[in-house]
């Protein structure tokens, strides 16, 4: 076959061949792909069984939102297979599968020069990313990183097919189509399966003619009621429980550990009663390190109990106090020396004495994931296999095998699915603890934290102080704004921790006093105002801070719809025609401000009518997602309660609506569990809270009605995963106000009572 560069793009390696790219010259891998019996695999996306089921690779960690159906379903449209005989495998980590749009946007993490890789297509994206095998979930990016490569190796498999059918009937292969797992001419029909051996001998066009239309689910093509036509694969396993995560892998010999981590931020373990522990009916074996103390047992209850007679003690530094966290936050967000990251015209120069300035504050908030952390592994012959569910696989392998010593080609890493992630499997502390248990042990051992180690050993997403400042004229028209924001350098220290295998204490030291490039993520407001300065006030607060769901957005959209609703009712303006109107250049997402109004009846948001609005724009004005938020929350003698969610999306071609449906919901509480509680604050070093019954979050009797409409459009795919949860807290607060006639400005709200 012809080497081409669009033939590397896709990774092709028909005959189980080589995979080539470019990196500065050509790279190659061996075929990620293995055949089984009565498989053929045609390069590193499909197989095809003498049976035609067909099966995709899929190379991004399923969490929930859906992936190991979008790809397999982009894949089944493009190549013309029987969405009942489609299968997915886990692909394995392998430079054909890289993510390039995430490493062009994480590049001022990995990169001395993030100019030059700040788009996907840059030589040095791709060399980094090959070179790493970055292959990383995150961001909402997998669509944009893997449908055109999984577009083009399905059209390459259907041109081979239809090449061999065509030799077959002595037509042109051109003439011929596929449909439901059949290539076809006329009246002729011939099965996948009987023509993938000898297609893959043969050599695919270059470029592969791609169909004209990708795959795609209008808004209007099904209800709630509705026949699915691409139903999720993983949800038959999920219903009757036999889909595997990490925690559920049994190997012989396996025993189970639990384990006490110091508080963050330094820890060092002090002391241990070691003689009470080994008393402890069915212990295996204790291992130490410098931060934590893991038991591993014939059980995870009988490992959980010899570490409660260990009584592990811990000697910290510097304690994590909630106070002395806010106190920082109130002094770095008053500070004038202050880095301006972004402004539009004159900045604040034309501010002046504003006409209204605002204080908001977010608390720490965790991931609260129902799986906690877990990871199984075994240590023998000088190799290390894990099962893990990770979000960066081939980094937490990296990571794992710097630290106990071994070379990355002896670390096998077997990817499992996560039980919601949220970005918390970014991080993969639990893989480095349960190999060191595994070797030390002699033995299989499988991890599991329990919800206390979850609530006190994850890095949160960053607590956030802000003032928002604006100038208006007497109808309100706003002509400066500035928005300063106190905050530490979040996702600099993540990706110390990520690229570099820093420690927490060496992450924060390479983040302090730095900006963070994605710390105002979402803060330039959406609105036409012509003068606009962003403001980044770094701040210590000897917190280890890690990234979550919604990231940066999460906050912004809460400060600026939330100021904005104050600057509407400070001037007597309706709130939805007031943002309209300041929305001349983004028709997109008046369009969902109005279907949203129209969705939730909206009554102007007059007083005591519990009806409240926010909107947000993630990504570019060109190919950005769009939401608007209508919350309606009452007052009864329970308090105020959330009673209905209205939302109005454009996320512009919607490859599968189900699943578009399910993230959008899935957001919303996500969101509202995050307006309402999530959050968490230190005394001592340790958090206050313990279990998730203590976290606030919104039980199923507290999830009100939720209404969503897209709109129909022709733009980019978006992931509708982050987008969300971002407008719900900003949509709650302003229908509390309305409800209450009292302003929240502090997620969680309600955190100081009514």
């Amino acid at each position: 076959m012809q080497l081409t560069r669009r033939g590397l793009l896709i990774g092709a390696a028909v005959g189980g061949g080589l995979i080539a790219a470019w990196n500065l010259g050509s790279r190659h891998y061996s075929a990620p792909l293995s055949a089984g019996s009565g498989e053929t695999a045609f390069d590193a996306w499909i197989k095809i069984a003498r049976d035609g089921m067909v099966t995709v690779a899929v190379p991004q960690l399923e969490m929930g939102q859906g992936i190991t159906t979008l790809l397999p379903q982009i894949a089944a449209v493009e190549l013309g297979a029987d969405w009942r005989q489609v299968a997915v495998e886990p692909a394995p980590v392998s430079g054909a599968y890289v993510n390039l749009p995430l490493a062009a946007r994480w590049a001022p993490l990995w990169a001395s020069w993030p100019a030059l890789a700040d788009e996907p297509d840059d030589w040095l994206v791709r060399r980094f990313a090959e070179q790493k095998r970055f292959s990383a979930t995150a961001d909402g990016l997998s669509l944009a990183a893997f449908e055109q490569p999984c577009r083009m190796a399905a059209a390459s498999v259907r041109a081979l097919l239809c090449k061999e059918a065509a030799s077959r009937w002595g037509v042109a292969w051109e003439e011929c189509s596929t449909e439901n797992g059949f290539v076809i001419h006329g009246d002729q029909r011939a099965r996948f399966g009987e023509l993938a051996d000898a297609a893959a001998e043969r050599s695919p066009p270059d470029p592969a003619p791609l169909r004209q239309e990708a795959a795609q689910e209008r808004p209007t093509m099904l209800d709630l009621g509705g026949k699915r036509a691409f139903p999720r694969l993983d949800l038959p396993a999920k219903v009757d429980g036999s889909y595997l995560f990490a925690g559920d892998i049994r190997l012989p010999d396996m025993v189970y550990a639990a384990i006490r981590h110091g508080p963050l931020a330094g820890a060092e373990l002090a002391e241990l009663d070691t003689k009470a522990a080994a008393a402890t009916p069915g212990l295996i074996g204790i291992v130490r390190a410098k931060r934590w103390v893991a038991a591993a047992g014939r059980s995870w209850w009988d490992a959980e109990k010899a570490l409660n007679a260990l009584a592990p003690r811990f000697r910290v530094a510097r304690p994590l106090d909630g106070a002395a966290i806010e106190a920082a936050l109130d002094k770095a967000v008053r500070d004038p020396d202050t880095q301006r990251m972004a402004s539009l015209g004159e900045g604040d120069d034309l501010l002046g004495d504003p006409t209204l300035a605002l204080r908001y504050d977010v608390a720490p908030a965790l991931h609260v994931t129902l799986e906690t952390a877990s990871a199984t592994a075994r240590f023998r012959d000088g190799m290390l296999e894990l099962w893990l569910a990770s979000q960066a696989p081939e980094q937490a392998r990296r990571k794992v095998a710097d630290a106990i010593g071994l070379s990355e080609r002896d670390v096998v890493l077997y990817t499992m699915p996560a039980g919601g992630s949220f970005d918390r499997r970014l991080e993969s502390d639990h893989a480095l603890e349960a190999a060191m248990i595994a070797r030390e042990i002699g033995r299989p051992v499988q991890l599991v934290w329990s919800r206390w180690e979850e609530q006190h050993a994850t890095r949160p997403r960053t607590p956030v102080a802000a003032v928002l400042a604006a100038r208006t004229d007497e109808a309100g028209n706003i002509g400066s704004w500035r928005a300063r924001l106190a905050l530490p350098a979040t996702t600099r220290e993540f990706g110390a921790r990520l690229f570099d295998n820093a420690t927490d204490n060496a992450a924060l030291e390479a983040s302090a006093g730095r900006t963070d490039p994605m710390a105002l993520e979402g803060a330039l407001p959406p609105y036409a105002i012509a003068n606009v300065a962003l403001d980044h006030t770094p701040v210590d607060l000897g917190l280890p801070t890690g990234r979550m769901r919604g990231n940066a957005h999460g906050y912004t959209a809460f400060f600026t719809e939330c100021f904005v609703d104050e600057l509407a009712h400070r001037h007597d303006r309706e709130p939805l025609s007031y943002r309209i109107g300041m929305l001349g250049n983004d028709p997109r997402l008046v369009a969902c401000l109005q279907r949203a109004a129209q969705l939730a009846q909206w009554d102007g948001g007059a007083d005591q009518s519990g009806q409240g609005l926010a909107c947000h724009r993630m990504g570019t004005i060109e190919q950005g997602g769009r939401i608007a938020v209508i919350a309606t929350a009452n007052r009864g003698e329970g308090g105020v309660r959330v009673q209905r969610l209205s939302a109005a999306v454009d996320i512009g071609r919607i490859v599968n609506l189900d699943i578009a449906r399910q993230q959008i919901e899935g957001g919303l509480v996500f969101g509202m569990g995050l307006a309402l509680g999530a959050a968490l604050t230190y005394e001592n070093g340790l958090p206050t809270v313990s279990r998730l019954g203590q976290m606030g979050l919104p039980l199923l009797a507290d999830c009100p009605e939720i209404e969503i409409a897209f709109i129909d459009s022709d733009g980019e795919p978006f992931d509708p995963g982050e987008l969300g949860m971002v407008a719900v807290a900003p949509a709650i607060a302003n229908a509390l106000f309305s409800a209450t006639g009292l302003r929240l400005r502090r997620l969680p709200l309600l955190s100081d009572g009514l």
